[in-house]
């Protein structure tokens, strides 16, 4: 089990620039193997009439100020970009960082704030997932060194080229989102890693059915690097304490109604919880840090929690 690696999803939302970088730079030093944001113009945790930062502006910034973590967005807007401009925006980040980049994407679901910017939302959730899966060939074909030609009903592209191509030969194109019946057919086509959540039973269901949909298009699921999102993680020496800390930092995100269930305690009762994912298969874990980005809880996971699960 040593190849177990977290990630840090650090929540752009009720925050400042300052903190935002400074978890950045921080989930960096601690050694994460991935350092994500959201892909959101409204707060989609408690009111949504709050501060939000821009995504992909914000991972640039973090590739400009961190080593060695791997940075991307958990996950990007299909409906926010052309996917020829999303593929070059991946190249370009993959360029600032020094071939860190990942390049995460899907099919959009909150109606707000794409209303408000005046972006198209499409007619509901089947519609968006038909323009994701006319997206996906022309942004992987770009990022393989392909000049491809795409003619509607939602995209078009001519031959478009992506030059300079990326830093990694291959960079990574992630696919969240746990839909049985077309989303994780598209990853099972597509994409070089998942991302499902929904807790522990939830990811295993999901497995079983992302492992049908490889064998019915003829993919090697090993290709397919498994994520799974923790949601929030906080950690002290007492169940007591995590909770209180939960309490306060969800009441800082607009007031936002606790989320239950959560990795929330001390340090035994966090590797128990993650060691059931390890089990399963899934051994890159997404761990969740609203601000203000605990520090506490950041370095314990990093320090105290990831080497246990490393040794089994």
């Amino acid at each position: 089990m040593n190849d177990v690696k977290i990630g840090a999803l650090c929540w752009n939302q009720y925050t400042d620039w300052p903190s935002l970088l400074d978890a950045g730079i921080r989930a960096d030093r601690l050694g994460y193997s991935t350092l994500w944001t959201w892909d959101h113009l409204y707060p989609i945790v408690g009111s949504s009439n709050g501060p939000i930062l821009e995504a992909w502006l914000t991972l640039a910034a973090w590739a400009q100020a961190t080593s060695h973590v791997r940075i991307g967005l958990m996950v990007g807007a299909n409906t926010f970009r052309e996917p020829t401009l999303t593929a070059k925006m991946a190249t370009t980040l993959d360029h600032i960082s020094g071939g860190r980049a990942i390049l995460g994407i899907g099919a959009a679901w909150m109606e707000e704030e794409h209303v408000a910017f005046g972006l198209r939302f499409g007619d509901g959730f089947p519609e968006r997932l038909r323009w994701l899966g006319e997206a996906l060939p022309v942004i992987r074909g770009m990022l393989r060194g392909e000049e491809p030609t795409a003619s509607g009903p939602r995209y078009e592209a001519t031959a478009v080229r992506n030059l300079p191509a990326p830093i990694q030969p291959r960079l990574p194109l992630l696919i969240g989102g746990g839909g049985e019946r077309v989303t994780l057919k598209l990853v099972a086509r597509y994409a070089d890693a998942n991302n499902v959540g929904g807790g522990l039973e939830s990811v295993r269901r999901k497995e079983e059915v992302l492992l049908r949909h490889c064998e019915a298009v003829g993919r090697d699921p090993a290709e397919i690097e498994r994520t799974t999102g923790l949601g929030t993680v906080v950690i002290r020496d007492t169940e007591a304490e995590a909770h209180r800390v939960h309490r306060e930092i969800f009441a800082r995100n607009g007031d936002a109604r606790l989320w239950e269930d959560q990795p929330v305690g001390t340090v035994e009762q966090i590797v128990e919880r993650l060691a059931a994912y390890v089990a399963i298969g899934y051994r890159h874990l997404v761990a969740g840090f609203p601000s203000p980005y605990d520090e506490e809880s950041m370095t314990r996971l990093a320090t105290e929690v990831l080497p246990i699960l490393k040794r089994g």
